[in-house]
């Protein structure tokens, strides 16, 4: 087993537990003193750094919301000097106002150190070559994979996004092996080579998937693996933690976050209160290392389930399981909660659909209604209407009892649903509030 950095992977529970509260401690110290913003914070809840004596104190500091992040645009919540950052990376403001990240020389090698450790742990090494399809720019993805890649050792493909034809001949030409991107895009770039005449399975030596930026679930890795070949790993991160930076392991029994760089909480949605391990809740991340933007309590709004039971990687971190969506990407129809990610999983473990899906969502009076358009396989579209029709009453019936709640079905053919670069868009919702 190839470790990055075997002390700190398999640390003992009771030195993490110190470790921990050294850090947060400093942290909360050096942000009442440093950060306006923190400090605030922290006096409107009454509360100040000699208040956390343990990390169970944590719960007396206050939570931060994205919302603090677009309130203070640009750089209401830097907490060194300006002069220490090296560099920005910046949301696109499509759902609000921006939100712009800042780092420090530090926190470019923490977020490299914390992604490599992952990479390390599915196997990848110098003797890989990855191919980068994350966005390069503004966007943290592209530019977290390929820091993390070069600190293995491994060789970097910066292929970015787009211009999927000249990627596959990259793929084959430079004999890629492991490949960044959205799960979404990886299947698309199959679809591509099969056009080509090119098998992903049989003519490259693509093997490994690093895919995040999207929900996505266990029958879809399962369908990538069994068209593709590819082993997909789930990557976790946004650009508040540092970017891209958690990743399962060769195991893939969840996702490990590495205790000395961020300390997880998962809570009730409701309440509020901490809820036991393996129960689901919102994952809270605490960045204990990060210099230029620290989030203290940040309510990231995924829901997952945390796990601190030893992995069989031998790794000692606490891990999360896949995401199961987010607390903002819920849909409520007629009172029940819909998460897209429940209607992927459904649909990828019925033979005759393809990858590609999306959600409508409308109403008609005072009535939700939802509506699921599913691109079949080629083999599986046919001029039989009656054989149609009987898929779309299975696939209704299917839908139903997962998600509890009716939704009408429409079968397209296939390539006929809009194919995304970056994160599949799922869903349309037309209601007006």
């Amino acid at each position: 087993m190839a470790y990055l950095d075997e002390h700190m992977e398999t640390i003992s529970q009771e030195e993490l537990d110190e470790l921990q509260y050294r850090l947060l401690k400093s942290q909360v110290t050096r942000l009442y003193s440093s950060s306006p913003f923190y400090h605030a914070r922290m006096r409107e809840a009454k509360v100040l750094p000699d208040d956390i004596r343990s990390m169970q104190d944590i719960v007396k500091l206050p939570f931060v919301h994205k919302q603090d992040l677009r309130d203070n645009y640009p750089e209401g919540m830097l907490s060194v000097p300006r002069r220490d950052i090296v560099r920005f990376h910046a949301s696109s403001g499509t759902t609000g106002k921006p939100t712009v990240v800042c780092y420090t020389k530090k926190d470019i090698e923490t977020w490299a150190e914390s992604l490599a450790r992952g990479l390390t742990s599915i196997g990848l090494g110098p003797d890989d070559v990855i191919q980068v399809s994350n966005t390069y720019g503004l966007f943290s993805g592209g530019l977290g994979f390929h820091y993390a890649s070069e600190r293995i050792g491994a060789a970097v493909v910066p292929a970015s996004t787009g211009n999927t034809e000249r990627q596959i001949e990259l793929i084959q030409d430079l004999g890629v092996t492991a490949m960044a991107a959205t799960p979404s895009y990886l299947l698309h770039l199959g679809e591509v080579a099969e056009k080509m005449g090119v098998s992903i399975k049989n003519d490259t030596k693509l093997r490994v998937g690093l895919l995040g930026g999207e929900p996505w679930s266990t029958k879809m890795r399962d369908r990538i693996r069994d068209r593709l070949g590819v082993k997909g790993i789930n990557c976790y991160g946004s650009s508040e933690m540092y970017g891209p930076m958690f990743t399962e392991c060769s195991e893939q029994d969840g996702i490990h976050l590495w205790g000395d760089i961020a300390y997880a909480e998962v809570l009730d949605q409701e309440t509020g209160e901490r809820v036991a391990p393996g129960e689901r809740g919102e994952l809270v991340l605490t960045m204990l290392q990060k210099e230029a933007l620290p989030m203290i309590r940040y309510r990231v709004g995924d829901i997952t389930e945390i796990n601190t039971e030893p992995c069989g990687c031998g790794r000692t971190h606490p891990r999360i399981r896949r995401i199961f969506g987010r607390v903002d990407d819920m849909l409520i129809i007629r009172g029940i909660n819909v998460f897209p990610s429940q209607v992927e999983h459904t649909l990828m473990g019925i033979p005759e659909v393809g990858e590609h899906f999306q959600i409508e969502v409308d109403r008609k009076g005072e009535l939700d209604t939802m509506l699921v358009r599913v691109e079949l396989k080629k083999e599986a579209f046919t001029d039989n209407i009656i054989q149609l029709m009987e898929l779309r009453e299975r696939i209704a019936y299917r839908l139903r009892g997962a998600l509890n709640i009716g939704a009408a079905v429409e079968l397209v053919e296939p390539d006929t649903l809009q194919r995304f670069e970056g994160k599949a868009k799922r869903v349309v919702d037309r209601r007006e509030f």
